[in-house]
């Protein structure tokens, strides 16, 4: 399995912007279909978004539409998810994931590698 670390959490303000990394170590990056997903307290873990293989493809979660943008650097075994407009309800710990299928199922369970998370935090 791959290896994933996030990066670049922190706090931002209402209205702000932040990019996240997630930067992999294994096999070849550009075999992996790369998820985001987060998971605020009492709260269940939810599908942010997600980018094919070839970076071709990308899929967004209807509240974060619009204002974020996921995508890829293979050369870099990397993803990034920026995320602009924030509001207080996408504070969460933000998770990516990896999985070697098709970019078929954005449920939590059909992704295999999972990175440590990074706590974002918007406040006004």
């Amino acid at each position: 399995q791959v290896q994933l670390v996030e990066s670049g959490g922190g706090l931002v303000q209402t209205g702000g912007s932040l990019r996240l990394s997630c930067a992999a170590s294994g096999r070849a990056f550009s075999s992996y279909t790369v998820g985001w997903f987060r998971q605020a307290p009492g709260k269940e873990r939810e599908f942010v978004a997600a980018i094919s293989r070839r970076g071709d493809t990308t899929y967004y979660a209807d509240s974060v539409k619009g204002r974020f943008t996921i995508s890829r650097d293979n050369a870099k075994n990397t993803v990034y998810l920026q995320m602009n407009s924030l509001k207080d309800e996408d504070t969460a710990v933000y998770y990516c994931a990896a999985k070697t299928n098709g970019l078929a199922a954005t449920s939590a369970s059909s992704f295999g590698s999972w990175g440590q998370g990074t706590q974002v935090t918007v406040s006004s």
